[in-house]
């Protein structure tokens, strides 16, 4: 089941392998959340202990860092294009390999999709972490923004998905 995070689940039990996405999840997250920063999904097995998580925010991204293609199907007047941004994304090392990253995924992508139907966002954006997290995002048709490490895909492919 896929919640928000809240005092029942235990956080101090839980590791992914990469120190900054364990501490956060630790350390920051309720911090974020409190604060209207970011929204932090679990994924837990019988409630309390967490198999995985991921953040969604909302984010902009410069016209200018689009590919040329996309740039010119997208107005001028816009300095900057409404995202949303799904900030980070962590299995515990006990879950990995099992599928779970993939199912986070997904539920962030209809998560996302079914909020661009309310308050519009043009896509969603990741920043990967490392190349192993760059190959995953490849993998479910993400593309690169031209000089930069992000990486997203357009809420119009998302509608071909949950549409």
């Amino acid at each position: 089941m896929i919640k928000l995070l809240d005092k029942k689940h235990h956080r101090e039990d839980f590791d992914c392998g990469n120190a900054l996405l364990t501490n956060y999840l630790k350390t920051q997250a309720s911090q974020d959340i409190k604060r209207k920063l970011a929204a932090c999904f679990v994924l837990s097995e019988n409630g309390t202990q967490i198999q995985g998580y991921y953040t969604l925010s909302t984010n902009s991204i410069s016209l200018s860092s689009f590919p040329a293609h996309i740039q010119q199907k997208l107005p001028k007047s816009y300095q900057a294009i409404p995202t949303t941004l799904l900030g980070r994304l962590a299995i515990d090392t006990k879950y990995q390999g099992q599928g779970f990253g993939k199912i986070l995924l997904i539920d962030a992508l209809k998560r996302s999709y079914e909020l661009a139907q309310e308050i519009d966002s043009f896509a969603v954006v990741v920043d990967p972490i490392d190349a192993e997290a760059e190959r995953f995002y490849l993998k479910y048709d993400f593309i690169k923004l031209p000089d930069s490490e992000k990486m997203f895909i357009a809420t119009k492919t998302l509608q071909l998905l949950f549409g």
